[in-house]
């Protein structure tokens, strides 16, 4: 069966599932370790996973891969919001909520809806009272990769 994605990529904490269409970044998503992986030549995946590679050395590396528009305008008021937040540091989800005018729980529910995880960073969001949850789990593999890129980044952990 061949696999739903354009690629399967390998990283330290399992794997990212990769999409593309018309030149843009469709969609990234987290896949447990086990996944196989899929090798691509498309040169936006060969672009994406030198990026990521940079990342994965040095956790300031930038990302510059063009992603497709995605979401609705609420989501991205969000995920703007997430984009602002620096490397090595979190926000909690009622901060965000505060800037745009809206409530924690829609704040989570636009992070779990990321499209673009790691490119725009929801592991940086966290609860008021600890780590939060991740990817609309709250246990598992997801929370692992959340713990693992926030250790990465330098942000000591509740």
């Amino acid at each position: 069966m061949p696999s739903p994605f354009d690629a399967v990529l390998a990283a330290p904490f399992g794997k990212l599932g990769v999409r593309v269409a018309d030149g843009t970044l469709r969609e990234l998503t987290y896949l447990p370790e086990s996944t196989p992986t899929v090798d691509s030549s498309h040169a936006l995946i060969r672009k994406l996973a030198r990026q990521l590679d940079a990342y994965y050395s040095n956790p300031n590396a930038a990302f510059d891969v063009p992603l497709a528009p995605a979401g609705t305008d609420f989501q991205r008021r969000v995920w703007n919001a997430i984009s602002a937040v620096p490397c090595g540091s979190v926000i909690t989800y009622g901060t965000i909520a505060k800037q745009i005018g809206s409530v924690p729980r829609a704040v989570g529910q636009a992070c779990g809806d990321n499209w673009f995880p790691i490119l725009i960073p929801c592991h940086r969001v966290v609860s008021a009272s600890g780590i939060g949850g991740f990817s609309h789990h709250t246990d598992g593999y997801l929370l692992n990769i959340k713990h693992w890129l926030l250790r990465h980044e330098g942000v000591m952990l509740i």
